[in-house]
């Protein structure tokens, strides 16, 4: 089975890749020569779910391909569960992740430690032929105060995991592509594959 990774972001691509090398798929990206770079439609829908589809969706329209696409975000509980849907651009429209890791630094500013409650979330949306699947995975943390560690992307360096005293991004990264959020839904989308593939 060939499946379409909708996605341009390289740290998605790379943990995706990995979680998913023994399932038996082949995975194909833009960076390919078989696929063109796609020019996505806006990411608009109010849901991690509704952008999903609306990516995968778009990608097997274009392509033919069965393809994956996933949303994930940040959900803070002191902020209402933002920065959720806008967390790629929580800093403004062209923000990289040291501006959004420094807005949410200054947003939490003052908070106490068991205020700071936040979780990654990850909806992967599957479309092909006679295919519209959903996967949620979820990874529970705290906000620390500033910035540790140089693996991962995004907010990682700012995720802290009480069980193991460190940030997402300084655990090693097979352990982080077994209990992140990503890991999650791609568990239950290789469970998923296995049973359609029998």
């Amino acid at each position: 089975m060939k499946i379409f990774l909708a996605t341009e972001n390289k740290g998605k691509i790379r943990e995706i890749r990995k979680i998913l090398a023994e399932v038996g798929v082949e995975l194909l990206t833009s960076t390919s020569d078989a696929v063109p770079v796609l020019d996505y439609p806006p990411e608009d829908g109010e849901s991690f779910t509704e952008n999903a589809l609306i990516k995968a969706r778009y990608a097997f329209s274009v392509t033919g391909i069965t393809s994956l696409a996933d949303d994930s975000g940040l959900e803070v509980d002191y902020l209402a569960g933002a920065p959720g849907i806008y967390s790629a651009r929580y800093a403004g429209p062209l923000a990289t992740d040291d501006d959004n890791n420094d807005k949410l630094i200054r947003e939490l500013s003052g908070v106490p430690t068991d205020k700071r409650t936040a979780r990654f979330r990850c909806v992967l949306a599957l479309v092909g032929d006679g295919i519209s699947e959903t996967f949620d995975g979820v990874f529970e943390g705290v906000i620390a105060n500033s910035l540790a560690g140089g693996g991962g992307f995004g907010y990682d360096p700012l995720f802290y995991l009480p069980d193991k005293g460190m940030t997402s991004a300084e655990i090693p990264a097979d352990e982080k592509n077994r209990i992140s959020h990503r890991a999650g839904a791609l568990a239950l989308l290789k469970e998923w594959l296995e049973g359609a593939n029998k």
